[in-house]
Parts: structure tokens; C-alpha cells; sequence
């Protein structure tokens, strides 16, 4: 659809839930200022208008009202809805997102016997993980076409496809006789092909189908199900390849459970009847004026450059933690278990964080709050492997994971609000391919890393983790500066087409 400029966006998803209704009141520039200057959120103050929605389930409407004379106005009496189907796509979103990474680290968990079995070097096999992230990167263009015309839907199916021939192929070539690489690894593209389309699809399918009081949630469920899937396959990988023989059985058991996660896209339906809430049901930019107005919003590359390097850095750690951890005494399964522990804390984190930010709206403060700490954490995981014990490493790979995963849907979420009327899969798919394209650079580079400081193990990757630290603490003043010149100029807008 297109944006009619003479139509005002609709608010009330920026505010927090006070409970009343208040009447829209011009903001002077003064106010903003102050507001700026004591580091408020200005998306949550006055210049809107608060306006509560009623949703119920399955055939029950709410309907908003003016609070002062009940007049009705283009989208006063506007019906919204939520069913429960929507909770059928959600789930095939999570059952996706977890095949999906799980494929994406299949040999990374077992890096020394996968390179053994397929007679490589384990930088060989960094690049089964590495191709699967460039992957990603040239197929967004697609990703994002095929999300703002053809819906959630389409893009899941997409994906259930790819995903399927991709592992298919990827059993060829590991049980062909000692086992072909160069097949494994076209495998292995087509399923990073995939990926995409359904990690870039959460923020869409929940604008679609989910009311303003559930969609971070039902992101972070269908997003968090990745990093999910890769904690699986670090834990089970090493007991499925105990030794080079048990190869071809691990790329198998993850083929015939990667078949039975894709058949269910096919029965999804493509859109609720009614929309959910009254962002779903406004227009949107279509797809070239969006790509136009996006690289001038200032507040879109605050969020996109520390959510690209922190993005990219997990991938990274994600990939090399077995090399991380390896040349300083630990096992396969220890560092599966630090790899499983920087997941499961963090989706534990998430689910607390996650509604507390739906119900609050305070999106900025959690986001300020936390991207210091993610810096801190990978700073401390500089000196963990050394300490050749596993209570270090264990905790700090939990904060790492907890931290991590408290940030991603609501800074995915927040990316939704400050580009509106850009439709939400644009945003996000700029803001994913950036973070595989910088995690495939990053284990490239951290690779290259490996070794060279005197007194440390061959193989070690402590000049790797410097680098990683660095970087990370760079990008952490940015979004320290959102909330400020970007929002006081959108409330001014508002309140100017409000009057």
C-alpha cells in the first residue's frame, strides 16, 4: 500500500498505558528541549493523543472512541481483532528459526572431527558457517520484496523449500564415499539462502497478526527461536559425532527433523480477516519510497550499527566458541556447554525482559542500559579461556547470552516505531543482513587472528577476543544519543498534522 501524506500515522503504539485518555495538546519547542536535555523518551510524552484499544479473541472487537464528544473520525470505530490462529504461524515461525540455525551450526560444534572426517582444516569448516552468513547477505534484496509483497506467508514458504533441498543435499555429500565437501558446502548455501526469510519475517508477522500489547513478545519468541536452534546443535552435535563415523548420522537426524519442521508452512493462512491494532491498519511506504526515506532517518543508524556488530560478534562467538576454548585444555562438550548456557540463559532473560518492555513501552531505557553491558561481557570473555576452569567461562557466556538476548526485540521493536511508515520487514532485514555480513567478516578476521602472542597456546584466539572487545565497546555511545534531535522533529510533525 501506499503512504497518503494527508493522513496522520497512527500513535498510540509509541505511548506507555496510562490508563486514560487525554486530548492532543501542541508541544513548543522549549518542552522538547527540556525533555532532550533530561534524556526522557519523547516518543512516551504528550504531543499525541492516548487512546486505549480493546482487543478480545476470535469474533470479539474492540472499538475506540473520541473521549470527549464520541465522535467518530476515519479511524475512530475501526474494529481490530486478534485470533487465535495467529499463534498457529507463530509457531511454525519458531519451529523454522531453530531448524534453520541449527543447520547453520551442524559442524561448528564438532569442528576438530568434522574436519577429520571431511580431511579440511578446521578453517575450512569455519567456512560451512561463514559461506552460510554471505548467504543471507545476497539474497535480502529478494527477502524483502517477497516480505512487503507477498506477506509472512510467502516468505515462510520460501524458506521451508530452501531449507529442505538444502539439506538433502547436504547428506549427498556427506555420505558420498569419504565424504564430498564441495556438496556439503552447496548445502549449506542453500539453507543459509533461507535464512532470511524467516529471521527477517518476526517483526512483519507480528505487525500482521499481533495487538500493540503482544508484539514484542511475539517477536522475541519467532527471533530468539534462532539463537535457540544453534544451542541445540551445539549440545547434540557432539553427542551425534562422537568420532568421524558418526558424521553422516548427525547431517541425517537434522535432515528428517528439518523435513518435518517445513511441511506445516503450506497450511498457514496468509493474513487475519481484520487487523490487530491500529498500526497494522495503517499504510505504509511501499518498497521504493521506503528504501528513499529510510537512509535519511538518523535515528535507523544509531540502532543499525551497534545491533549489526552485536549481531555479528555473536555469530562469530557462536561459530569459534569450540575454538575459543579448545587450545586452553577444554573438551568439544564443555564448549558445547558454554555455547548452550550464552542461548538458554539469554531466551530465559528474554522472556522476562520482553513483556515487561510490552506492558512499559520503555524501549529506550532498556536499550541504554544494556548495550554497555553486552560491551562489558565481551571484555571479560578475554581472559576466560586462560583460566582453564569452567566456572569463568560458564558465567560469563551467560551474561553475554542474557544481555544479548534482552536486547534484540526490543531494539527490533523500537526499529518499527522510529522508521514508521516504513513497513517493519525493511528495517529489520537492513539491520539482519548487516549483522551476517559483519559475523561472516568477523570470523574471517578473528580467524586470521589465531595465534601469535607469546605465552599462549598455539591456536589460541586471545588476540581475537581483543578485537572483539574493542569493537564492541566502540558502538556502545550510539544509542545512547537516541530519544533525541530525530524524535523531537517527529513529534512536531505530528503534532502539526494533528492540528
Amino acid at each position: 500500500m501506499h503512504f497518503d501524506e494527508r493522513r496522520r500515522p497512527s500513535t498510540e503504539h509509541l505511548l506507555p498505558d496510562r490508563g486514560a485518555s487525554v486530548e492532543m495538546q501542541p508541544v513548543s519547542t522549549s518542552q522538547h528541549d527540556a525533555e532532550a536535555k533530561a534524556g526522557i523518551d519523547t516518543y512516551a510524552q504528550g504531543a499525541v493523543a492516548e487512546i486505549s484499544d480493546a482487543y478480545r479473541e476470535d469474533g470479539d472487537s474492540g472499538t475506540r472512541a473520541d473521549s470527549q464528544d464520541g465522535a467518530q473520525t476515519e479511524d475512530v470505530g475501526t474494529a481490530y481483532r486478534v485470533y487465535k490462529r495467529r499463534f498457529f504461524g507463530l509457531a511454525q515461525l519458531v519451529l523454522l528459526n531453530i531448524i534453520v540455525s541449527w543447520d547453520w551450526l551442524t559442524f561448528s560444534a564438532v569442528s576438530s572431527t568434522s574436519a577429520e572426517y571431511f580431511a579440511v582444516s578446521e578453517s575450512a569448516i569455519n567456512w560451512l558457517s561463514t559461506g552460510f552468513l554471505f548467504a543471507f547477505v545476497v539474497v535480502s534484496p529478494g527477502v524483502m520484496y517477497v516480505l512487503n509483497k507477498g506477506g509472512p506467508k510467502a516468505s515462510i514458504v520460501t524458506a521451508s523449500v530452501l531449507t529442505l533441498v538444502g539439506n538433502w543435499i547436504r547428506y549427498a555429500g556427506t555420505r558420498a564415499t569419504g565424504g564430498h565437501f564441495g556438496v556439503v558446502m552447496f548445502g549449506q548455501i542453500i539453507i543459509g539462502f533461507a535464512q532470511p526469510f524467516v529471521l527477517s519475517a518476526p517483526t512483519r508477522y507480528s505487525n500482521v497478526w499481533f495487538s500493540d500489547n503482544g508484539r514484542v513478545s511475539a517477536t522475541a519468541i519467532a527471533s530468539l527461536a534462532n539463537p535457540l536452534g544453534a544451542a541445540i546443535g551445539q549440545l547434540v552435535g557432539p553427542f551425534w559425532a562422537t568420532d568421524t563415523s558418526g558424521i553422516p548420522t548427525m547431517v541425517l537426524y537434522t535432515s528428517v527433523i528439518s523435513t518435518a519442521a517445513s511441511l506445516p508452512s503450506f497450511f498457514l493462512p496468509s493474513a487475519p480477516p481484520t487487523p490487530p491494532s491500529a498500526i497494522a491498519g495503517d499504510e505504509t511506504l511501499d518498497l521504493r519510497q521506503a528504501l528513499h526515506e529510510l537512509p535519511r532517518n538518523g535515528s535507523f543508524y544509531l540502532l543499525l550499527f551497534p545491533f549489526s556488530v552485536y549481531v555479528g560478534f555473536f555469530n562469530a562467538a557462536s561459530s569459534l566458541i569450540n575454538q575459543i576454548f579448545e587450545p586452553y585444555g577444554f573438551s568439544e562438550d564443555h564448549a558445547g556447554i558454554a555455547g548452550a548456557l550464552l542461548i538458554v540463559v539469554g531466551l530465559v532473560s528474554s522472556a522476562i525482559v520482553s513483556p515487561y518492555v510490552d506492558k512499559t513501552k520503555r524501549y529506550l531505557p532498556v536499550i541504554k542500559a544494556i548495550v554497555p553491558l553486552i560491551a562489558a561481557c565481551y571484555l571479560a570473555l578475554i581472559w576466560m579461556p586462560q583460566t582453564r576452569s569452567l566456572p569463568g567461562p560458564y558465567v560469563v557466556c551467560s551474561l553475554l547470552g542474557a544481555t544479548s538476548f534482552s536486547l534484540l526485540p526490543c531494539a527490533l521493536e523500537y526499529l518499527v516505531l522510529i522508521t514508521h511508515p516504513v513497513s517493519p520487514e525493511i528495517s529489520s532485514t537492513i539491520c539482519w543482513s548487516a549483522g551476517q555480513l559483519l559475523g561472516a567478516v568477523f570470523i574471517i578476521i578473528m580467524d586470521a587472528l589465531k595465534g601469535g602472542l607469546k605465552g599462549e597456546p598455539d591456536g589460541s584466539l586471545k588476540r581475537a577476543l581483543i578485537f572483539q572487545a574493542v569493537i564492541a565497546w566502540a558502538v556502545v555511545p550510539l544509542p545512547l544519543f537516541l530519544g533525541y534531535r530525530r524524535q523531537r522533529i517527529g513529534l512536531r510533525r505530528l503534532a502539526s498534522a494533528g492540528t
